[in-house]
């Protein structure tokens, strides 16, 4: 596995959306590595509690903005060397509302990327997502697989690869794009879209419910806990290898009746799931990590097991 070497303190990065449930997760590990952040958000969604406490250490600032603002953009990125790429419309929002998918996303994207490109920063890394595959042909999903975004939210992460290689050919913009999975972990919202199951699974188990499952239950997701997800994120940001698209997952095939099971089975209780029988599109997901653990050195740690008891037991002790 590879190492890199920590930061120096000249290095800062401009941190879009870092305000948000994934990026309080990377700043601690930002800091460690020695490196300033400046956190660009419209805290829209941001924890700012959080914030405020990161910001008493002096390493951290907060430019609360737009990223459909070029201007804003450019000037708050100005004496960064590192970018790292979250603001974002949400996958189930983006299919309520497409204008403000597109708008947010797509020129929020040009204008990271641009500002990025004309600045010459060393790294800039963009959270796609697992959803560009759309529905996969084959399990595990690889980076090479063909790609069939299929809602507005994933369309514009697909188009924000293409947009990463338009300003590498031309301006020579170093970068990586995290696909992220199905991302869960400590002080994830409880609507959040990948992880509404496991909380509605959880308050059914402990008021003494059984958890209802659709169809056979064989739906599945590939479930990478924020902790691991977070450590892939700076790994990319000092990777030797750039320019590539790379898959943040466990590999793991969880469905949604194994997800019951080990719910039930943290919670200590004794109830069965009730399968409601109905025709139900099985979706499956699982990643091909062989290029993270190639070009990054990175690999998760945590089993799904072992983050979904921690879930639980934040759940119980709330």
């Amino acid at each position: 596995m590879t190492t890199s070497t920590p930061a120096t303190s000249s290095k800062k990065v401009f941190f879009t959306g870092g305000a948000g449930f994934i990026g309080m997760h990377v700043v601690p590990l930002l800091l460690e590595r020695g490196y300033d952040v400046k956190i660009f958000d419209n805290m829209s969604r941001g924890d700012r509690l959080a914030v405020n406490e990161y910001m008493s250490s002096g390493k951290v600032e907060l430019v609360e903005g737009d990223v459909r603002y070029g201007g804003a953009v450019a000037s708050a990125m100005r004496g960064c060397s590192h970018v790292i790429h979250f603001a974002t419309v949400s996958i189930n929002k983006s299919v309520a509302d497409p204008y403000e998918s597109i708008d947010i996303n797509m020129t929020g994207n040009n204008n990271v990327f641009a500002a990025a490109a004309d600045q010459g920063v060393e790294r800039l890394v963009f959270a796609s997502t697992a959803s560009v595959y759309g529905d996969p042909e084959r399990l595990p999903m690889h980076e090479d697989d063909t790609l069939r975004p299929l809602t507005p939210y994933c369309i514009t992460k697909r188009a924000g690869e293409d947009l990463l290689g338009f300003y590498q050919r031309t301006k020579g913009l170093s970068w990586v794009a995290n696909r992220f999975f199905n991302v869960y972990g400590p002080g994830q919202k409880l609507d959040a879209y990948y992880t509404s199951v496991i909380n509605t699974f959880i308050q059914r188990i402990r008021s003494g419910q059984p958890p209802t499952i659709d169809g056979k239950g064989e739906q599945s997701m590939d479930f990478v806990h924020v902790h691991d997800l977070a450590k892939g994120v700076v790994a990319s940001l000092e990777c030797e290898a750039e320019n590539f698209p790379v898959n943040i997952g466990t590999g793991v095939d969880t469905s949604v009746a194994q997800l019951a099971k080990i719910l039930i089975q943290a919670l200590g209780s004794d109830v069965e799931p009730i399968f409601r029988p109905r025709d139900v599109l099985v979706s499956r997901r699982a990643a091909d990590i062989t290029r993270a653990k190639e070009l990054l050195g990175w690999e998760p740690t945590i089993t799904v097991e072992e983050g979904m008891s921690e879930l639980v037991k934040a759940a119980i002790e709330s």
